[in-house]
C-alpha cells in the first residue's frame, strides 16, 4: 500500500465547527498521482519504493519533455504520460501488488488521521544571526557599536580556528522541512483537497509530500 501522495500548497483558511470553534487549516491540492516506477529490495535498487507523478490540470506537452525524461517514461512500459513533478516514496513492503499506471488519490486519507508533511521552506536570502538564529541584540544606548553584531565566535590561542557548525550569518530558509504530527481535518475527494490543521512549509503553489505518520506522538 502506498502511504503518501504529492500535492501543492494552496494556502491557509479557517474551518468553523457547529459549536463555533475555529480551526486554522492549510489547504493542499493533493493528487491525483500516478505510479511511474517501482523499486524493490530484491531488485538492483535494494529498497522498496514507488515513484509518483503528479497529474496536473494543465498537462505538460511532449515537446517540452527532454529526451532523458521521455525515455524514462517510455521505459516504464505502462503508457504513462509525462508529468512535471516526480517524487519517490519509500514503502515498508515490496510493491508486488502495485502496478505502473495505478492512480493514487486523497481517498486513502480520512478525517482525524495524523500525517507528516514535507516541503521546501521559503527562502529568506542572506540573514544575520538575530533573524536566522534568534540571537539577542546588543544595547542601543548612546555609543553602542554592537547592536546586531554576532559577537565573539571562538577562542584566540586554542584552537585558533572557528569550530565547525558555529551559528553565524548566512543563507536562511530554502531547505527541506518536515512537519510531523499534523491532523487531517477534512478530506474533499471530489476536488482532491486535503485540509490539515496547522502550518505547512513552503509558499503557496509549492510542492509538498503528505505521508501517513509512522509515530503517533
Amino acid at each position: 500500500m502506498i502511504n503518501g501522495i504529492i500535492g501543492k500548497k494552496v494556502g491557509m483558511t479557517q474551518i468553523f465547527a457547529p459549536d463555533g470553534t475555529v480551526t486554522p487549516v492549510t489547504v493542499i491540492k493533493a493528487g491525483p498521482c500516478i505510479v511511474v516506477q517501482k523499486k524493490s529490495a530484491a531488485g538492483p535498487d535494494g529498497y522498496n519504493a514507488v515513484q509518483l507523478g503528479l497529474v496536473e490540470d494543465r498537462p505538460v506537452k511532449l515537446k517540452r519533455v527532454n529526451k532523458p525524461m521521455r525515455g524514462h517514461f517510455e521505459k516504464t512500459g505502462g503508457g504513462v504520460p509525462p508529468t512535471r513533478v516526480l517524487k519517490e516514496i519509500r514503502l515498508e513492503h515490496s510493491p508486488d501488488e502495485i502496478k505502473v499506471g495505478d492512480k493514487v488519490s486523497v481517498a486513502q486519507f480520512k478525517d482525524g488521521e495524523i500525517v507528516d508533511v514535507t516541503g521546501r521552506s521559503k527562502g529568506r536570502g542572506f540573514a544575520g544571526t538575530v533573524k536566522r538564529h534568534g540571537f539577542n541584540r546588543g544595547p542601543e544606548s548612546h555609543g553602542s557599536m554592537n547592536v546586531r553584531a554576532p559577537g565573539s565566535i571562538g577562542a584566540s590561542a586554542f584552537p585558533s580556528r572557528v569550530i565547525k557548525g558555529t551559528r553565524a550569518a548566512g543563507h536562511m530558509g530554502d531547505r527541506r522541512v518536515t512537519v510531523k504530527g499534523l491532523t487531517v481535518v477534512r478530506v474533499d475527494t471530489e476536488r482532491n483537497l486535503l485540509m490539515v490543521r496547522g502550518a505547512v512549509p513552503g509558499a503557496p503553489g509549492s510542492v509538498v509530500i503528505i505521508k501517513k505518520a509512522t509515530k503517533s506522538g
